[in-house]
């Protein structure tokens, strides 16, 4: 029985979620609500919301779990031609926060192989905005010729960033957008990207599978960190261009 949490209720420990011959592997506990506060206790221990319009909140702890490591992101030739040509195209931009719910809407319209509607509804859209306020939550944006073609958002806590979503309006837009951040976190020492569930888009790019005891234990270490900067632009890329040594090439 997956227990249902009152406001108060502290989330159950990660063992409890459903295992691998349930239905619902990973799922652990449900709720009305998804206040910011419950938002970040949840992340810091491992958990996340994902559930459809018109359900109670679900809150999500699989195992094993997918992460990318930034030391590990794969750059294949044709990627790596297009960040050449975004570093030398001045119509082409990083922006990082500059419309972050404009971004989540547009992660809530992209369409979803095999998914039908989104789970980012305008009550998600709200709770994920409240802690984008405070310096929890950024977006990543591709811009092109004054129009923003792609970007993702995700949760940062300490040196640990929580990936939640990703859209494309154009070829390679949220590649280069995912690019530029792993570049801003090699940079500042965050060693892993919570990828949350397994995609082969995501295996493509160097993401994998890790056991859910070690990813927790690597959260301990990592969330009360310092907080690392969020001010970058496209000038990050460079790294991944020029320092083909440090990337695994595809």
């Amino acid at each position: 029985m997956v227990p249902w949490l009152g406001p108060e209720d502290p989330f159950p420990g990660v063992e409890r979620a459903l295992g691998a011959s349930s239905g619902a592997p990973g799922l652990l506990a449900a709720s009305a609500d998804l206040l910011p506060s419950r938002l970040i206790d949840a992340y810091r221990h491992g958990i996340f919301p994902w559930y459809s319009d018109g359900q109670p909140v679900l809150w999500w702890s699989p195992d094993p779990r997918m992460i990318l490591r930034p030391d590990e992101f794969k750059v294949s030739p044709s990627l790596r031609k297009t960040l050449k040509h975004v570093l030398r195209d001045e119509a082409w931009e990083i922006r990082v926060d500059h419309d972050f719910a404009g971004v989540m809407r547009a992660c809530a319209n992209a369409p979803r192989h095999g998914q039908r509607g989104t789970w980012i509804t305008g009550d998600v859209i709200d709770a994920y905005s409240s802690l984008h306020r405070v310096g929890d939550a950024h977006s990543i944006e591709t811009w092109r010729n004054g129009e923003r073609v792609g970007g993702l958002y995700g949760v940062s806590l300490g040196t640990m960033f929580f990936g939640e979503s990703m859209f494309a309006s154009v070829t390679d837009a949220s590649k280069i957008a995912l690019a530029a951040l792993v570049a801003h976190l090699r940079r500042h020492g965050v060693a892993l990207i919570d990828c949350q569930q397994n995609t082969s888009h995501l295996a493509s790019l160097g993401g994998h599978e890790i056991a859910r005891k070690a990813f927790i234990a690597h959260l301990r270490t990592t969330v009360d960190a310092a907080r690392i900067p969020w001010r970058f632009d496209k000038q990050v890329l460079a790294d991944l261009v020029s320092r083909p040594g440090a990337v695994s090439v595809a």
